[in-house]
Formats: C-alpha cells, sequence, structure tokens
C-alpha cells in the first residue's frame, strides 16, 4: 500500500521558525491571527482487512468537511472557522490553526473505493476502506487426486503396449 504523507516533524520546524521571525518583527500593538491553510494530524492503520484513516478536527463542524476521491487518492478538505460568539477583538491570542485544510493520500488498487465509510465523533473523522474481495488473503484448497482408468484399445493387446512404452496414468485436477 503506498501513502504519501507530510512529515510533521518539517513542519513543526517550520512553525517555530515562523513564529520566531514573526515575533521578532511584530509590533507589541500588533494581533497574531493563525487564519491559514493547516493539516490536521492522522492516524493510518490496517485492522481485519480494513483501512483506517482517523483524522483530529476538533472544533470543525461536520457539514464543513468533504471526502473525495478520484483515481486512486482521498482528499480530505475542510474549514475550522473563527468562532463568531468571541469578537476578534476580545482575543488576546490564538494559538490555534484555522482556516482550510487539505489532506491527500494515495491509495493501492487492492482498496474498495466503492464501500468507503466516514463517521464524524468527538471531533474525530474516522474512514473505514475495505479491501476488495480479490485482494483479501484466503485459503486455497488442494483437491485430491483422483485416478481414471485407461481407455481400453481392442486392437491392441495388453502384452505388447506395455513393451513399447509404459503405461502412464491420467490424474485429473480438481480446483477448489
Amino acid at each position: 500500500m503506498a501513502i504519501t504523507r507530510w512529515d510533521r516533524d518539517i513542519g513543526r520546524v517550520q512553525g517555530r521558525l515562523n513564529r520566531l521571525f514573526e515575533d521578532a518583527f511584530r509590533g507589541e500593538g500588533e494581533q497574531e491571527w493563525n487564519l491559514t491553510e493547516w493539516a490536521p494530524p492522522v492516524d493510518i492503520y490496517e485492522q481485519e482487512g480494513t483501512l483506517v484513516i482517523k483524522a483530529e478536527l476538533p472544533g470543525v463542524n461536520p457539514e464543513d468537511v468533504k471526502v473525495h476521491i478520484e483515481d486512486n487518492v482521498l482528499t480530505i478538505r475542510g474549514e475550522r472557522k473563527l468562532e463568531k460568539e468571541v469578537k476578534r477583538e476580545s482575543f488576546h491570542r490564538i494559538e490555534r490553526a484555522y482556516g482550510t485544510f487539505t489532506r491527500s493520500f494515495t491509495l493501492s488498487p487492492q482498496y474498495d473505493q466503492e464501500k468507503i465509510q466516514a463517521e464524524f465523533k468527538d471531533g474525530v473523522l474516522r474512514l473505514a476502506i475495505p479491501k476488495s474481495e480479490k485482494a483479501r488473503a484466503r485459503q486455497i484448497p488442494i483437491g485430491g487426486q483422483q485416478q481414471q482408468a485407461l481407455p481400453k484399445e481392442k486392437d491392441q493387446p495388453r502384452a505388447a503396449k506395455s513393451r513399447e512404452q509404459p503405461a502412464e496414468e491420467e490424474v485429473a485436477v480438481t480446483r477448489g
């Protein structure tokens, strides 16, 4: 299975460097607004023949999340909006990320894209993508060997035939 992911460590370092420069050059009266694109953290694992993707989306309304698949690429898009009950002027600091987000994952063709299930509960989006029946591991039964009698040839005596060539047994193989 091929899954493309963004290395979160690089993203954290970049975020820290950005904050360092912003803090160094920002005047004391300026407000910090973190209203840019962000990437929610995800867990990806396989469980009982199903690929599970969990994305942390606290504070995001399920109506603001869209899941799309095209050409084996699963994309999660959405937006976490700034709370409207609190006026911008009332904030002292905003550290949580707001704005739009996009996460994309390349799925191998072994997963059945027609049977994806999505669930949003407690701020976590859970996607379950089952393996297709063709890709699932299964036991292959081995059929027993059945011996069939050779057809009798009336024209040749049995003794003469055995001198020319040893008789070969025909074996039928059954497929399960």
